[in-house]
């Protein structure tokens, strides 16, 4: 097979999916832009084939000129596919067209890798769920692939994000969340008319409250669901909009402690409506955070220990993407001498890895796509994979260590050391406290990009060459990195512990 062949490197095959994805052909209509797409095709035997969007017959998808039109006749069972879009799930084409998705699972394709997923939040994420629910392996592209699918891409993304504004007859009978379903409790007073509101305006809406029009608009974006007995709201229209959603959905707040030597205790629930929580939780820690005044500059800059766009990305990050499908699992954030800790209940949503989370440089998949798109539309969201960008640079710009990742079920915990003598507290390696300061910072850049040869690690610190082996050799010692390779190939990596 392709995939077993010495020396298969996936994202060569990312790469010409782009390349191809750039040919795509613009459909004869002037209402909206056709996403560009491409797609790549390797059989079992070896063999690559391409598609891109239009390519044979104006508005044909890439996935469907590649499996139906140009290989209609031949077995594909086995073979891997590469797309820059996430495939259309079934019942997103009109009756009998089937959706990418189904012909991907028809054609018995074994592997798929996908770009980005789809923009319009009712149907984001649920063409790859199919896929993964029908036994086919799904993976993501690196994430600065996807920034240029999404550039390529950048008004028919914004068209479809502006499209989800509008009403729609049907809504999509999959669900990602059982949330996404009607609550039976609830009736449409549960829902806050200043939440509504501060939507409406921040989306740019332009519809009144209580309308046909803005009633067919939150069902469309799965806030409501029109019933025998009128519309009544969603689990994720209480937890958006709710007066009180914690009445029904007791795990949707926010555990926060403070404990440090010196400065007592302070406990505080953060709940109330997402789209209030991030600010709340702001509200609190804020005055916690130690800071100074510099006055280097005419003007008095206050700087905080700890960055507060940082933490305000994670927090962010916890609230969106969390399970809220698990009961009695609230979203702890605690702050103490040695670290500021964030658990966000939900093992990674496939395809995502563990590993991809830790070396954060996982490709950005939402697991509430209807959460994030409210969260988008209210500015309370940056650009997609910008929260792990900030973290990744934590070192650089802050002189602070990486943060610790952990599944300890059912959270991901993120762990942010203080400092660096916070981070040999914390971390669960306790080698760690072998490596002085200098070493330590050393540790932190191999963790960032993973792998690396001496000459990298002299160029990063300004190193002499003795001094960059001696470091490296203490960390191979210690079983922090494994050296791999011989003579001019000699590189080394980070160690999985």
């Amino acid at each position: 097979m392709a995939k077993n062949k010495e020396g298969f490197n996936p994202r060569k095959y990312m790469e010409m999916a782009i390349e191809i994805m750039n040919l795509s052909i613009q459909e004869p209509r002037q209402d909206k832009v056709s996403p560009k797409v491409g797609a790549v095709l390797i059989t079992p035997d070896g063999k690559e084939e391409t598609a891109f969007r239009g390519e044979l017959r104006h508005g044909d998808h890439a996935e469907f000129t590649l499996l139906e039109r140009k290989n209609r006749s031949n077995s594909l069972d086995g073979s891997l596919l590469f797309a820059t879009l996430e495939p259309c799930a079934p019942g997103a084409r009109k009756h009998p067209k089937l959706g990418c998705a189904e012909r991907i699972v028809n054609a018995r394709i074994k592997k798929v890798w996908i770009g980005i997923e789809d923009p319009d939040p009712s149907v984001d994420r649920k063409g790859i769920k199919y896929l993964i629910d029908n036994g086919v392996e799904v993976e993501l592209f690196d994430a600065d692939l996807q920034k240029q699918i999404r550039e390529a891409n950048k008004q028919f993304i914004q068209e479809a994000e502006e499209r989800a504004k509008k009403a729609k007859e049907e809504t999509e009978a999959s669900v990602l969340s059982t949330k996404e379903k009607i609550e039976i409790r609830a009736d449409l007073e549960d829902l806050s008319i200043v939440h509504l509101e501060s939507f409406i305006k921040s989306a740019k809406l332009n519809v009144e409250l209580n309308t046909s029009k803005f009633h067919k608009i939150l069902t469309y974006l799965g806030v409501l669901v029109l019933t025998d007995k009128g519309y009544v709201p969603t689990g994720m229209g209480l937890l958006l909009f709710g007066e009180r959603p914690q009445l029904m959905y007791q795990n949707s707040l926010i555990r926060a402690t403070f404990k440090t030597k010196g400065r007592g205790e302070n406990i505080e629930t953060i709940d109330g409506p997402l789209i209030l929580q991030p600010d709340k939780i702001q509200s609190w820690y804020e005055p916690l955070i130690g800071k100074q005044i510099d006055r280097t500059n005419s003007e008095r800059k206050v700087i905080y220990d700890y960055p507060l766009v940082v933490l305000r990305e994670a927090i962010i990050n916890a609230i969106v993407h969390r399970d809220y499908d698990i009961e009695g699992a609230p979203i702890y954030f605690e702050i103490n001498d040695d670290a500021i800790i964030i658990k966000s209940p939900g093992k990674p949503i496939e395809p995502l890895t563990i590993e991809q989370i830790k070396r954060f440089n996982a490709p950005s998949l939402s697991r509430n796509p209807k959460i994030m798109y409210v969260f988008d539309q209210m500015k309370l969201v940056e650009h997609r994979g910008l929260g792990f960008s900030t973290i990744r640079d934590l070192p650089q710009n802050n002189n602070l260590p990486l943060p610790i990742v952990t599944y300890d079920a059912p959270y991901i915990v993120f762990t942010f050391p203080r400092s660096e003598e916070g981070l040999k507290n914390v971390s669960p390696n306790k080698i760690l406290s072998e490596l002085n300061q200098e070493e330590l910072i050393g540790y932190e850049f191999v963790k960032l990009i993973f792998t690396l040869k001496r000459r990298d690690y002299e160029e990063k610190f300004g190193f002499d060459t003795k001094k960059a082996e001696r470091h490296l050799n203490k960390m191979l010692d210690l079983g922090l990195i494994v050296r791999k390779g011989s003579g001019p190939s000699t590189h080394y990596e980070l160690n999985s512990l």
